[in-house]
């Protein structure tokens, strides 16, 4: 991987990730992140700069559509607390997000996208800016046959709200894509984390389905960023070798790696982090939870319940189970990625012997884990 570029905030680093997408003319720019490393406020600060203001300050153009934990604000319950029966969701109609909807026939735009995924319905009340749910059920009826039941007025979970607002942004996306009228001003998605709610099945789904839609496209530029292991490797597998990067924090500047064709999946480019901190010794004590959360994710690979079962190869292995205590006790330390100290020497000991058991036991490719001389003296 390439060195990693620094900056001191975010909105540093959202200049020149716009910079680098007109540079390189990328449809599509991949951003994996853990959570609280800042990919919201980036979207934020990338959105902002394709803001234009007049002289009091009021915005009168932009050229980002985005959907991000603040897309999800955009909408709110009325749960009717009186009467308890018209629960509707309600839409900021402020916002641009929502300019023109009312002629667009959004309904059957957003259908057939929401039932890929849910089996309510809903409509829309333009202009009292809301939006109702209902659900079709069976009921058996007295002589045994079924009727089709409707239930007005339900309150959808949390996840299907998400999934309903989700396709709610993809119809609007839609239009963009198409240049409509009510969203010519697009020139940039920014996509962060899209699918907090959903399971496994369905955050293979929402990806494969978005990389569609975007492939099919050449209109615009888009960012996604996500901490999710699996919606990031299915991205990155469907769409045309889209630009990605890997954002991090290490308490003082943000760091953007371009991470290239190699590796691929986020695991590995953060095997590659650790491996490299332990080459030259700048370990820190957040390092022990990162490598605890690989062993974990590999422990599942492997069909194992616990991470301490990729650590010891039998019962009577005492340096394995006196790792796994180690590597339990220092991933719990209340270390946080923006105030990171570094390991005491012996605890630096210890994260090399684990960290090359693990590589030793589990094979990576050689070739994006070179032995470095100079490690041999830290060691």
């Amino acid at each position: 991987m390439a060195e990693p570029q620094k900056f001191p905030d975010l909105d540093a680093l959202a200049v020149q990730l716009r910079q680098q997408i007109e540079d390189r003319n990328k449809k599509v720019t991949l951003i994996f992140a853990h959570n609280g490393t800042g990919k919201t406020r980036l979207s934020m600060a990338f959105k902002e700069l394709g803001k234009q203001r007049d002289a009091e300050g009021q915005v009168t153009a932009r050229d980002t559509l985005y959907f991000n934990a603040f897309t999800e604000d955009l909408f709110s319950w009325d749960n009717d607390l009186e009467h308890d029966r018209a629960r509707v969701l309600r839409m900021n109609t402020d916002s641009a997000f929502f300019g023109g909807l009312a002629e667009l026939e959004m309904e059957n735009r957003i259908r057939p996208m929401l039932r890929r995924y849910c089996d309510f319905d809903f409509q829309i009340d333009y202009d009292e800016g809301v939006i109702s749910f209902f659900r079709d059920l069976r009921a058996r009826k007295e002589d045994g046959t079924f009727e089709t039941v409707r239930h007005d007025n339900i309150k959808i979970s949390r996840g299907e709200e998400n999934v309903f607002i989700w396709s709610f942004f993809l119809a609007v996306a839609q239009l963009a894509i198409d240049g409509q009228e009510a969203y010519d001003w697009v020139r940039y998605f920014y996509i962060d984390d899209p699918i907090s709610s959903l399971d496994e099945n369905n955050a293979i789904a929402v990806a494969a389905n978005l990389a569609r839609m975007l492939k099919e496209q050449d209109r615009l530029k888009v960012v996604i960023s996500s901490h999710h292991t699996l919606f990031f490797n299915v991205l990155c597998n469907e769409l045309n070798k889209p630009q990605r990067y890997f954002l991090s924090c290490d308490g003082e500047h943000w760091q953007l790696r371009d991470t290239g064709n190699t590796p691929r999946f986020y695991h590995v480019a953060m095997l590659k982090e650790l491996h490299d901190a332990a080459q030259s010794g700048q370990l820190l004590t957040y390092h022990f939870t990162i490598l605890r959360s690989i062993m974990e994710k590999t422990a599942t690979f492997h069909g194992f319940n616990h991470f301490g079962d990729v650590m010891k190869r039998d019962p009577g292995d005492e340096d394995g189970t006196l790792h796994f205590r180690y590597v339990q006790l220092l991933s719990h330390g209340n270390y946080s990625l923006f105030e990171p100290a570094e390991m005491m020497e012996e605890n630096k000991r210890i994260f090399r012997s684990i960290l090359d058991d693990f590589m030793n036991n589990y094979r990576f490719n050689p070739a994006l884990f070179p032995a470095d001389e100079a490690a041999e003296d830290v060691a």
